[in-house]
């Protein structure tokens, strides 16, 4: 495991969360569960969010943010608007674009994880 980093998949399409949990997984990433009840939203090293995710993933976003949850955020979007960048920059997180392609979600986890590491 990448320093028992935990990865927080905030994903409700099935199909692609299991996808990003065995990539993940492969690359070295604890992927943690929080579906309600699993690990609390504050063990996090970092969040891999789903434009989708709840309706609305920046609003939901937020709410973890209230509670407390200071991760750093990457957001997952396919033909992201205009209005979603904007949205995404103003919350302090990262945009990557479906479909993913490559290493480019695991690079930035790790990018987010040195970051964080060095402050």
């Amino acid at each position: 495991m990448i320093d028992q980093a935990k990865i927080l998949l905030l994903v409700e399409d099935v199909s692609v969360l299991s996808a990003l949990r065995f990539s993940l997984s492969i690359e070295g990433f604890e992927i943690a569960e929080w579906i309600g009840m699993g690990d609390s939203p504050s063990v996090a090293a970092a969040l891999v969010i789903d434009e989708r995710y709840g309706g609305d993933a920046l609003a939901a976003l937020a709410g973890l943010k209230r509670k407390g949850c200071c991760a750093p955020a990457i957001v997952l979007a396919t033909n992201p608007t205009a209005q979603l960048r904007a949205r995404v920059a103003a919350a302090n997180a990262e945009l990557i674009e479906k479909p993913l392609l490559g290493d480019e979600l695991s690079s930035a986890i790790r990018a987010i994880l040195k970051t964080r590491k060095a402050a």
